[in-house]
């Protein structure tokens, strides 16, 4: 099993910044890739940004150049910066982590962004 525990959402303006972390525990051995998803009010979860165990990142277009996804391997966490929000970027983030071994996904319980306009 692993957890997850997200902090650092909150309110914010258009044109600010924010930074999201995910603390990860337990078997944390067997996770390959660590990312965020998120859920605007009435949509569907979405791909924000995936980092593997490598350090391969990926984006969504909507935030590539915006958004940075990091991980700190011996904190294991993982960080998502995000600059220049606009309401758009509004919702719930979830970090995610993927076993590939065992086929296994794991989700947080999320952490609410809002952007004011």
């Amino acid at each position: 099993q692993v957890q997850l525990v997200e902090s650092g959402g909150g309110l914010v303006q258009a044109g600010g910044s924010l930074s999201l972390s995910c603390a990860a525990s337990g078997s944390i051995w067997s996770i390959n890739v660590m990312g965020w998803f998120r859920q605007a009010p009435g949509k569907q979860r979405e791909l924000v940004a995936i980092i593997t165990s490598g350090g391969t990142t990926n984006y969504a277009d909507s935030v590539k150049g915006r958004f940075t996804i990091s991980r700190d391997n011996a904190k294991n966490t993982v960080y998502l910066q995000m600059n220049s929000l606009n309401p758009g970027d509004t919702g719930v983030y979830y970090c995610h982590a993927h076993s590939e071994n065992y086929g296994l996904d794991y989700w947080g319980k999320g952490t609410l962004v809002t952007v004011s306009s």
